[in-house]
């Protein structure tokens, strides 16, 4: 597998550091509020990334850690007269209802950041001691010029970042450019002791803390949305390799923006959306396979009508699925086609092909409608049980690895499926005349029945 590493610029093969096991760190919400549309891209995205690992046999620990400390939760907490501790508790849940239809698995771990104050400070400890970090009045600051190495990542450079920097109020720093690793307290805010008296972490810091407890000093891949390459993640390195002296991560990933209507995603523009507001409209598994259709690192717009037509596709695919469940059920015991099994196992050859270059997960999509044209083609004259288990483990398979529900729900009400009973009543009786009155009347109630040798198909219109 090839992955652009955003460090190199560069697509590179990817070497774990461990055989067979891999360590991956994604930034994960500050619970606030619920996680908008743009948050949800990195979520599904690398998501895929870990099935895909899992699926080729690696052993993958996935942390992901929710911020449940900074100026927006204080300053929201504050205004509903709650603690911060209260208000993370309930976005944290929010979070996991948003996320579960979504099809985003459960983090192998999900720290908070104020759970991780001792590892915090023995960051900054570590960091002072190394001539690294400096204190004024209880706050701690990271002294950037210090790390020889600060910009690998984003390109920036310090002397660029100078102009037009500036300290904030309360800040004294002794170069503009310098960021906190720890804030005095305030009146009003959460603190924790320190020594340097009580305070609170930084927001760079925390992510420092919590990857290294959990996947060691060194790793393998951390990855995030492209707004935070600078700061936040060009923070982290300087953190984590000026305390440990090691190499922090082995590849970095990150993915493209989302602009809506084709402008950028923004409060005054009335044009942001959180995943909450979406799931009133759509399917979150439709909102998965639009963000799946194109690459992660490429751009993407998001519109009602692309949204339309993600749900659409997917019900193609589902609606194909189907057709071989019911060749599974009711078709001949026959000989498995060994022409039709190789075709099966050159579309998962193609399968992961795609995901194998830097998660590609556009042209892996693309394989799956080549399967479903495939499919389609193949039952419309074959009726072999054998040959439709085959396809239905590919289908399955694949798309579990791209998080996506493969199985077309046939709930309906009940006048519907009513309906559907005497339609096959007249049909067996070959009352055709009946049959397709009954026809007519679903096709009212916004369903269409597909006739197949596999028998009748119901599915909404």
């Amino acid at each position: 597998m090839k992955i652009y590493n955003t460090l190199t610029r560069k697509k590179e093969e990817f070497v774990p550091i461990k055989e067979g096991k891999v360590g991956i760190y994604s930034c994960g919400p500050t619970v606030y509020n619920y996680f908008h549309i743009g948050n949800a891209r990195p979520f599904i995205m690398f998501d895929t990334l870990r099935r895909y690992l899992e699926y080729r046999g690696y052993e993958v620990t996935f942390v992901q850690n929710f911020t449940d400390i900074d100026d927006k939760m204080i300053n929201k907490a504050n205004e509903e007269g709650i603690t911060v501790a209260e208000l993370a508790d309930r976005f944290i849940k929010e979070y996991y209802i948003d996320a579960n239809a979504l099809g985003i698995k459960q983090a192998s771990v999900a720290p908070l950041a104020t759970h991780h104050i001792k590892e915090i400070i023995e960051i900054i400890q570590a960091l002072i001691e190394k001539g690294l970090a400096y204190e004024v009045n209880g706050d701690v600051y990271y002294s950037v010029s210090k790390f020889k190495d600060y910009g690998k990542l984003s390109g920036q450079t310090i002397e660029n970042l100078r102009e037009g920097a500036r300290n904030e109020p309360g800040e004294v720093k002794r170069d503009t450019v310098d960021f906190a690793l720890w804030k005095a307290k305030k009146e009003g805010e959460p603190s924790w002791e320190s020594p340097w008296g009580e305070g609170r972490p930084g927001w760079h810091i925390e992510c420092s803390a919590m990857s290294s407890k959990y996947l060691g000093d060194e790793f393998d891949i951390h990855c995030g949305g492209q707004d935070l390459i600078f700061p936040h993640h060009e923070n982290e390195i300087a953190q984590s390799e000026g305390a440990s002296g090691k190499k922090f991560v082995h590849y970095w990933m990150h993915n493209g923006f989302i602009n809506i209507n084709n402008e950028k995603m923004s409060k005054s523009l009335n044009n942001f959306f959180t995943v909450r507001d979406i799931s009133k409209e759509y399917d979150l598994q439709a909102i998965r396979f639009f963000m799946l259709s194109s690459q992660y690192r490429n751009p993407i717009n998001f519109s009602r009508e692309l949204i339309e037509q993600a749900t659409t596709a997917l019900a193609r695919i589902k609606n194909a699925r189907l057709t071989i469940e019911r060749i599974v059920e009711t078709g001949e015991q026959i000989e498995a086609n060994s022409d039709f099994a190789t075709k099966l196992e050159g579309f998962k050859q193609a399968f992961c092909d795609a995901m194998d270059d830097d998660l590609n997960t556009a042209d892996a999509l693309g394989v799956m409608f080549e399967l479903v044209r495939e499919t389609n083609t193949y039952f419309s004259t074959n009726n072999g049980i054998e040959d439709a288990k085959a396809a239905l483990q590919l289908f399955d398979e694949l798309m579990g690895v791209l998080g996506l529900e493969t199985k077309s729900e046939q709930s309906a009400p009940k006048e519907v499926l009513d309906l559907m009973e005497k339609r096959q009543e007249a049909r067996a009786n070959k009352n055709y005349k009946e049959s397709d009155l009954i026809r007519d009347e679903l096709s009212k109630l916004g369903y269409v029945v597909e006739d197949t040798a596999s028998g009748p198909i119901l599915k909404k219109i």
